[in-house]
């Protein structure tokens, strides 16, 4: 466990080289679901996972703030208890998000940053992936899984079974292919934490930040993978990679391009993160 600004965060680590930050989505998840595929970025360097304050194994009390500034601080309070003079973080989806809140507070202190899928940069492009979210959600097919799984009596014979496959049917609209959700590790997203970090956020646009902040700090060395039918919108990643100066590389999958495209997505960032 890490022991940062009076709570405890489960951290998992594996590799040895050094040493990337993963940052997991939700917000309110935890980093399972990035597993066994983020793994594999563990060849040649150490990879640091850890469940961010009010998911997973890292709870807290009820009244602890969980806004965006805590999740800041606390990636900061990390930095410090790991004696890094600069960090290299690899963000997914919120966590990608989050990463670039951590570089606009902190910028001198981010190496390299690679985002994958990273959430919108702007509540106005945040409300276009909810919509694109929710119609791919009443398409056809996946309401006649959801009714089949209903009707199947599946929740009385097998209730584990039945909550894997529900599970998959409530992600479905984040893949090009919504039949790819069985190869998503399950999780859990804690309500009240991604509630709370939303609302932290209010009517948020980064992009003067950003251009502000890399018009007079150094900028990261920076990649940023997105799918070509993520519902996030694409544009969204788009512009923060011209802000960054990054690499853009754009992937024919959905929203989870370690299941959808496992192998592409491990040469993306493996040519890119620092190795032994």
């Amino acid at each position: 466990m890490l022991s940062v600004n009076g709570i405890a965060l489960f951290e998992r680590r594996v590799g040895a080289g050094p040493l990337v930050v993963v940052l997991h989505g939700g917000p309110g998840a935890h980093h399972d679901y990035l597993l066994p595929q983020y793994d594999r970025l563990a060849a040649g360097r150490e990879v640091l996972y850890y469940d961010q304050r009010g998911g997973g194994r890292s709870p807290v009390p009820h009244g602890t703030p969980v806004g965006w500034r805590e999740h800041v601080a606390d990636l900061e309070a990390i930095r410090s208890v790991l004696e890094l003079e600069r960090v290299t973080l690899c963000g997914y989806s919120w966590g990608g998000l989050l990463a670039l809140l951590y570089y606009l507070e902190h910028p001198e202190r981010v190496e390299r940053l690679a985002l994958v899928s990273a959430a919108s940069p702007t509540v106005a492009y945040r409300r276009r992936f909810e919509e694109e979210f929710a119609r791919r959600m009443a398409a056809p097919e996946i309401v006649a899984e959801r009714e089949a799984l209903r009707a199947s009596g599946l929740r009385e014979r097998d209730p584990d079974a039945y909550r894997k496959r529900a599970f998959e049917l409530s992600v479905a609209g984040y893949f090009r292919d919504f039949r790819d959700a069985r190869r998503l590790t399950p999780f859990r997203v804690t309500a009240r934490t991604q509630d709370l970090v939303w609302a932290s956020l209010g009517d948020y646009d980064l992009r003067p930040r950003l251009r502000e902040t890399a018009s007079r700090s150094p900028l990261p060395v920076a990649r940023i993978i997105h799918g070509t039918h993520d519902p996030i919108p694409i544009q969204g990643s788009r512009e923060v990679a011209e802000i960054l100066r990054a690499g853009f590389i754009e992937l024919p999958v959905g929203h989870c391009p370690h299941v959808e495209a496992t192998e592409e997505f491990v040469r993306a960032l493996d040519g890119f993160l620092p190795r032994a």
